[in-house]
Order: structure tokens, then C-alpha cells, then sequence
């Protein structure tokens, strides 16, 4: 049997969850609001940028912040090149898809930035995992030891855990992009950082377990 959780229902799961934490911590007689945004500051991995042999941008976000800082990285001169990673752009016909990375290229020749060092890698990926899975032999392929690892601040935590697991090897660097959708300090106040919060924790402890399993599987 499938169990499908709709919009409202899962919304109404991220409150529940919210409530019963903030609930435990007031039992517990903790600082509750301390706790919770030291958990929601504890998903965003920012780390001080240094030389890199590349620039990674996760999928997902093509023409936005993760773009935008990459490209801003690039031109401060962190590393030579950089790699955009993202399956096939939805909004177009299947049999003409083009990865997402050949259009936030486009883009960001079309907000002035030089882009003949910047590559797109197109996969197939719907998870983290399996874009670590698909962009590790690609890594391996170019020899990079340092890599500069950009995605959005709520996912910089799990990114960073799934790679450094997935990509031996190479010493990640986690930059995150700036993220409005997300507020660390508190994130229970408003439900999109709600949902970002459950979301985030729960696919950590997921990755962790599952990670290790796709690598034995991989070798």
C-alpha cells in the first residue's frame, strides 16, 4: 500500500513536529529558542572560500543565487573553472531537453560575466546521492583535489556530508549561495523554513545510512 501525503497534510506534519520539538525543549527546561536556531544554523556549512582546482554548482537552481555566487567566486579568481551540474531543464520537450547548466551559462553571459571557463554536466540525478554518485567520476576524471562546493545555504550541510562521503578523495570547500527561502535563526516562524528544516534533518539522517550503502554498491 502507497501512502501519499498531499500539500495540506504535509504542512500540517511540519507544524505538528515544530510544536512537539519546541514542546520537548520547554518540558526539558532548555533555552528553546537558543536550541532551535542553533539546529536550523547547523544546516548552513559556510565555509571561507580558498583556492580551489573548481568550482561545483548543484543542480537545482540555474539561474539564481547558486549562479550567481559561483560566478562571483570565479571572477574573484578561486579556481580556473567552473562546473554547473543540473538534469534536463523540465520546460522543454523530452526528445530536446538540454541539461539546466547550458542555460544558467546563458544567463550569466547575458548578465555580463565571461563564461568561457564555465562548464555544464548534465545528469539524470533526482537526489543528492545520486548526483554525488554521477559527478564522482567526472572528479576523478578531471584530477581535482579541492573543489569549492556551491549550493543553497539550507542544503549546504547535507551536500557537503553526501559528497565528502560519496567523492573520496577531494577536499570539498562548502560556499552556499544566499537563500531567502530559508531562515536559520528562526526557522519556526514562518513555514517555508519550517519545511526546509524537517526536510533537511530528516534526509541527513537518511543519507547517512543510505550514502555508505550506494557507495559499497558503486565499487
Amino acid at each position: 500500500m502507497v501512502l501519499v501525503i498531499g500539500r495540506k497534510q504535509t504542512g500540517w506534519l511540519v507544524r505538528l513536529i515544530t510544536g512537539c520539538l519546541v514542546a520537548l525543549l520547554l518540558t526539558a527546561g532548555v533555552r528553546w529558542e537558543a536550541t532551535l536556531a542553533a539546529l536550523g544554523s547547523f544546516l548552513v556549512c559556510s565555509e571561507t572560500p580558498q583556492a580551489a582546482d573548481l568550482i561545483l554548482v548543484l543542480g537545482g537552481d540555474f539561474y539564481g543565487p547558486r549562479i550567481l555566487t559561483a560566478a562571483e567566486l570565479a571572477l574573484q579568481g578561486y579556481a580556473p573553472r567552473v562546473l554547473i551540474s543540473g538534469p534536463p531543464y523540465r520546460g522543454q520537450p523530452e526528445e530536446q531537453a538540454r541539461p539546466e547548466g547550458e542555460f544558467a551559462i546563458a544567463f550569466l553571459a547575458r548578465q555580463g560575466y565571461r563564461t568561457d571557463s564555465i562548464e555544464s554536466f548534465g545528469h539524470t540525478a533526482r537526489s543528492t546521492i545520486e548526483e554525488a554518485l554521477a559527478l564522482r567520476p567526472e572528479l576523478a576524471r578531471r584530477g581535482v583535489k579541492r573543489v569549492l562546493l556551491v549550493t543553497s545555504a539550507h542544503h549546504s550541510r547535507r551536500a557537503l556530508i553526501v559528497f565528502q562521503m560519496l567523492c573520496s578523495g577531494v577536499h570539498f570547500v562548502s560556499v552556499p549561495a544566499p537563500d531567502p527561502f530559508y531562515h536559520a535563526d528562526q526557522w519556526w516562524r514562518d513555514e517555508s523554513s519550517r519545511r526546509l528544516f524537517v526536510s533537511e534533518w530528516s534526509k541527513i539522517a537518511a543519507s547517512i545510512f543510505v550514502a555508505p550503502i550506494q557507495r559499497f554498491r558503486q565499487n
